[in-house]
């Protein structure tokens, strides 16, 4: 299995080595628990400028139509870029094995102190932040849509349909993502040059 090859132009920096790959995913996922997408964005293209803004976001839009969570796949398809499959299990091995200890260990806590207000207090804050980070990192994003094919009024027009299909018409995430994404696929494609 290998991924694309990187974009040609200028030089664009890459891991060192499948290590580097674990423990730049390793630290990607140690700083967003629950709000990952937002860190991911600032470690792999600003920090790190593995990928460009661009490529970031056709990443991630892959990523969220596969099975599985969304930056786990991003992984998957970072470290196979760079290393082959060697690289994809580098990646996802540093997203998920300090991770799963710290969840295992947290529920654990849970179950001995759920109980008490503080703790239910304190996790409804933390989704407030994590909705937070997920907006700021779509306003992030966002400048992408300028040099998408679809042109950012069609593109918001699909978020609109996206967001109302998904949360005031219930409808299930598969049908939306086969009926508007293969739209949204087919009309990119008409504007392809």
């Amino acid at each position: 299995m290998t991924g694309p090859a990187v974009a040609s132009g200028p030089e664009r920096p890459r891991p060192a080595s499948t290590r580097d790959l674990f423990f730049t995913f390793n630290r990607l996922a140690l700083q967003g628990f629950g709000g990952v997408l937002a860190v991911a964005q600032r470690e792999l293209v600003e920090r790190k400028g593995w990928l460009s803004r661009e490529e970031f976001v056709e990443m991630l839009a892959l990523s969220q139509v596969l099975p599985g969570p969304n930056v786990v796949n991003l992984a998957l398809m970072l470290g196979d870029r760079f290393f082959g499959l060697k690289g994809a299990f580098a990646a996802v091995a540093g997203m998920l094995v300090v991770p799963l200890i710290i969840v295992l260990l947290l529920t654990a806590a849970y179950a001995e102190f759920s109980r008490l207000a503080f703790v239910s207090g304190a996790l409804r804050g933390m989704g407030a932040v994590a909705a937070g980070l997920i907006i700021a990192t779509a306003v992030k994003l966002m400048a992408t849509l300028g040099s998408n094919r679809l042109g950012p009024p069609l593109a918001a027009a699909f978020a609109v349909l996206t967001f109302v299909t998904i949360v005031w018409l219930r409808w299930p995430l598969i049908w939306v993502i086969a009926g508007l994404g293969t739209i949204a696929v087919a009309i990119a494609y008409t504007r392809t040059p």
